[in-house]
């Protein structure tokens, strides 16, 4: 009779689990997409960031180029009419197109003719030809500097166009422009990435992963007209399609594109970085709802099972993010110091012109001894020449060795070697602030670390000292040598660093200064942990005092 009378328990227990199947599932997908999204947003902002600031750095690395050659003597030279200087600076200008990795460099006169060029002895050399016609040269006669992004008359390759005048007493010479192709950097977004793209202030795309994405509009246009036969001349179309962006991979539901978008500081750009969240949304629902199965139908027998089978998944999900993380931790380090090497170059190109111009002195002296049959005084500036010549190759050797991807396993190294180094890139910053340097009289200590990445942390401590103090301040280098770390100190007697940021100094995107952006203390940091050691703020009561800990050899 029992039995008969509660027939229905059976189909209330089996509905209730179903009900309680349903509600765990769709409960579990919200938390899951919610999760999800936010995971892959901040991903996304920080790949975007690194890319942003990788572009950054090859742009103000390509800028310093025109800006030191608009004041280097032979270019006004040649602009003034000396013609014997056109063979010198042709193979000059390749010689540092190769070295820069720049398509084009070359110099044009007051009315826009080009009188030498990098590309000089190939068929398509823009020696001859007249680009006066070109935003880029009248933009940099009018204003002293000037940026374009536009196909090449010749080549039909699209780049970017650096161009700075050339300015003596008597008036403007003429322009030395810089062209910079992006090949390299659009195939790496190609292979990386699934959707990146730049658009310049009026919102056409420049720069993309995808090829057909270039020279389209998107829907940030300016409320003026654009001028189509400005727009055939720069980017070959007339009149620009819209840029229609890639819809989601998903297979089992419609996800929106992520788009993070990142200003690029010097040329008022923007970088947009697309991330398809289908895949990864549809992988977390569907490992959702199958834990939810599992959950129901194996409550307690499978529990243990479950619990292994997600420690095992989150352990390979973190190899894999540990891995990944520090893929992009060595692209930002090499990042930073690039852009490291970009604003001390301008420093490294008057401690070479200096012994240049001494050598051309001592050669010219020499001859004429020899040919007066002084042999004797004639071999001592021959001495003095060599001398020059190994200077300019310490200085040249070091900013090579400084700019190079750097081995991740550290070796035994003299630090004073280091301090050297730092102090060879940054001597015409030292020099030109008048600062006064006290360095250790003991630094002859050796340390385990990694000697690119050892140095790019002390060269970014000593320059922001540099910054800190006034004209004729003092910066002193000090050395404490313990049982198992060395402590290596740079004091500046600036302002020091201000009460209400100490606490957050190490955090990313926190500076004091108002063209930085936050990123140099943090990445010094995190090379110093990685090297066993560490950065610290100290407080030596007035100035600065950064000290660094390294592990002793």
């Amino acid at each position: 009779m029992y039995r008969t009378e509660r027939w229905y328990l059976p189909i209330l227990a089996v509905f209730a689990v179903v009900l309680l199947g349903a509600w765990a599932t769709l409960a579990v997908d919200r938390a899951t997409r919610v999760a999800a999204l936010n995971e892959i947003r901040e991903e996304s902002s920080n790949d975007a960031a690194i890319l942003a600031a990788g572009l950054e750095s090859e742009l103000n690395k390509f800028s310093l180029v025109p800006r030191v050659l608009a004041v280097d003597p032979e270019v006004a030279a040649l602009l003034a009419g000396d013609r014997s200087q056109q063979a010198v600076l042709n193979s000059r200008l390749a010689a540092l197109a190769k070295q820069t990795d720049a398509a084009a460099i070359y110099i044009m006169n007051a009315d826009g003719l080009t009188l030498a060029a990098s590309n000089w002895n190939r068929p398509d050399s823009f020696v001859g030809s007249n680009y006066g016609f070109r935003d880029y040269f009248s933009g940099a006669i009018g204003e002293g500097a000037f940026t374009e992004f536009a196909l090449g008359t010749v080549s039909r390759r699209p780049g970017l166009y650096i161009s700075e005048r050339v300015n003596t007493a008597a008036g403007s010479l003429g322009v030395v422009a810089v062209k910079v192709e992006f090949d390299d950097l659009e195939r790496k977004w190609r292979d990386a990435k699934g959707g990146v793209f730049v658009t310049d202030s009026d919102g056409v795309v420049l720069l993309a992963s995808d090829p057909d994405w270039r020279f389209r509009a998107t829907a940030n246009q300016p409320t003026s007209p654009r001028d189509p036969e400005r727009d055939a001349t720069r980017f070959g179309i007339a009149k620009l399609a819209p840029l229609t962006l890639p819809a989601s991979q998903g297979a089992t539901a419609p996800f929106a594109m992520i788009e993070n978008i990142q200003p690029i500081a010097p040329l008022a750009w923007e970088l947009h970085l697309l991330s398809d969240p289908g895949p990864r949304l549809n992988a977390a629902i569907t490992n959702g709802r199958l834990l939810v199965l599992l959950g129901v139908m194996l409550l307690v027998i499978a529990g243990s099972a479950v619990l292994v089978w997600l420690r095992r998944r989150l352990a390979r999900a973190s190899a894999a993010l540990s891995e990944q993380t520090a893929m992009l931790r060595e692209q930002l380090h090499q990042a930073n110091r690039l852009a490291t090497l970009g604003q001390v170059t301008a420093g490294l190109s008057h401690e070479i012109r200096q012994p240049l111009a001494a050598m051309q002195v001592y050669a010219e002296s020499g001859e004429r001894l020899l040919a007066a049959g002084r042999n004797v005084e004639a071999a001592g500036n021959f001495s003095k020449i060599a001398g020059l010549a190994v200077k300019i190759g310490q200085i040249t050797v070091e900013s090579l060795q400084f700019s190079r991807r750097a081995p991740r396993e550290p070796k035994e190294i003299a630090l004073a070697e280091v301090i050297d180094g730092s102090l060879l890139l940054l001597s015409d910053q030292i020099r030109r602030r008048k600062i006064r340097l006290s360095l250790p009289d003991h630094a002859q200590v050796r340390v385990r670390a990694q000697h690119v990445q050892l140095e790019q942390v002390l060269v970014n401590l000593i320059q922001n000292a540099i910054q800190a103090c006034d004209e004729g301040g003092k910066i002193t280098i000090s050395v404490a040598l313990g049982p198992d770390q060395c402590r290596l100190m740079v004091e500046d007697d600036g302002p020091g660093v201000p009460a209400d940021i100490r606490e957050v100094l190490f955090q990313p995107f926190v500076t004091t200064k108002p063209d930085g952006i936050g990123l140099g203390l943090v990445i010094a940091r995190d090379i110093m942990r990685e090297h066993g050691g560490d950065l610290m703020l100290e407080n030596p009561g007035r100035g600065t005092c950064f000290t660094i800990t390294i592990p002793v050899a």
